[in-house]
């Protein structure tokens, strides 16, 4: 039996899909515990994993709360600015107290989320085992992939190179505050320099929810990474739908994830370009509306309308589904092989939107440009065109026989020949 620590970012998108791997090593006999700053402690809902706090509340710059509505809201380039400052924060702090957290939890091997550098730096400085996991899109870069933030297609060219040469440099001086602290936190814990989060990844074993056939074509990848494709809780574990959706009447699934729950006037527009195609709409907004404001996008058109719904049941009923493109919802979709018109946000959801129209699954719509009518236009077509769907279908079947979170854990395994408790023991427990 070994014991796990997890260093990943403070937000629930990410908790939850690790929850899922953390789910199985316990399943077999595994400790977990969970480093990071107190507020996260609320967000795990596991009560099997511990948790070790970093810090108190009143030591971090701003509340978790903030810095997630920052995050998901930075409404100008110097708003993202600030989003940034944040990601430094957190990986200034974590590499701070990490070292002595990770001393007194007696761990024995890091699960680091690729998005939080301070996980492999802090593994490396105590030169214990890591597993690096791509919760988002792979940040592993190469010169002919756009870096996940980028909205455009691959395409194997000189012009294509350059372009991507250019916007990798665009982007990493709007993170230089990431980058210095980056940078910091290495020299602090005397490691080589470094300064970017594609540097901070395991030498012995990397996970990514991407699998190769979604994924833009890669030929850099280390020996070491492996597509596992989703990691979910069994299917067991998520409640059926219980909606009366009518047979033969288009159900409509949208959701635009944790972060984002709050766009009233996008959910609106969903919900007419829905009723104008007389289409039944389920609308989950993950607790981002009030009362009042269910009740309008209720008015506007959507049949139903609720906080969280059984993400993976709906998708499977659906015939079409609407969504920020976070790669947790497009590779659920890809399962059940429902198109989906992405209306990217934030973060990676560009670079996922791309590569779901690179699949044939689905369509990409800025949501600059998301009026009622061009929503409408595109989910037409997506439900008129069959060929989204069988595309959707084929790229599905290769996302659920990646493995999910029993590959993963028979990586981790077995890469760091680690012993899983008797199943005798595991009962006991």
């Amino acid at each position: 039996m070994s014991h796990f620590a997890v260093i990943a970012p403070p937000f629930l998108s990410h908790v939850r899909t690790l929850e899922a791997l953390l789910g199985e090593l316990l399943r077999r006999g595994h400790r977990v515990t969970w480093l990071a700053r107190p507020e996260v402690r609320a967000l795990i809902r596991d009560s099997r994993i511990g948790f070790a706090p970093v810090g108190a509340v009143t030591d971090w710059s701003r509340p978790l709360s903030e810095v997630a509505a920052r995050a998901a809201r930075p409404g100008s380039p110097w708003g993202l600015r600030h989003v940034i400052e944040d990601m430094a924060e957190a990986t200034t702090r974590l590499c701070a107290a990490g070292r002595q957290a990770l001393r007194q939890a007696g761990a024995d091997v890091v699960i680091a989320d690729q998005m939080e550098a301070a996980g492999g730096l802090l593994a490396e400085a105590l030169r214990l085992p890591c597993v690096s996991v791509a919760c988002a899109l792979p940040v592993n870069r190469e010169p002919l992939v756009p870096l996940p933030v980028m909205p455009w297609a691959y395409e194997d060219s000189e012009r294509a190179l350059q372009r991507n040469l250019a916007s990798a440099r665009i982007h990493d001086w709007f993170m230089a505050p990431h980058a210095r602290a980056v940078q910091a936190a290495a020299l602090g814990l005397g490691l080589p320099p470094r300064q970017g989060l594609w540097e901070c990844l395991s030498p012995q074993l990397q996970i990514s929810q991407t699998t190769p056939g979604f994924d833009f074509p890669r030929t850099q990848l280390p020996a070491h990474f492996h597509a596992v494709g989703p990691l979910r809780a069994p299917p067991a574990a998520e409640p059926p739908l219980a909606l009366p959706v009518r047979d033969g009447k288009a159900f409509v699934f949208a959701s635009l994830g944790t972060m984002q729950g709050n766009r009233l006037a996008l959910f609106r527009r969903i919900a007419a370009a829905c009723r104008a195609l007389d289409a039944q709409l389920l609308l989950a907004h993950c607790g981002g509306l009030d009362a009042a404001q269910v009740e309008a996008v209720a008015r506007a058109g959507a049949t139903w309308v609720t906080d969280f719904a059984p993400q993976r049941a709906a998708l499977k009923r659906a015939d079409a589904v609407v969504s920020h493109g976070g790669l947790n919802t497009v590779l659920d979709a890809l399962v059940a092989g429902t198109p989906m018109l992405a209306l990217p946000i934030a973060f990676d959801h560009p670079g996922s939107a791309a590569r779901l129209v690179r699949a044939g699954a689905g369509l990409s719509l800025s949501p600059r440009l998301a009026t009622a009518g061009a929503i409408r236009r595109r989910l037409r077509r997506l439900l008129s065109d069959g060929s989204f769907r069988r595309h959707a279908a084929r790229a599905g079947a290769e996302v659920a026989a990646a493995g999910g979170a029993p590959r993963a854990a028979d990586l981790i395994e077995g890469t760091f020949n680690l012993r899983a408790a008797a199943p005798e023991a595991r009962l006991a427990g």
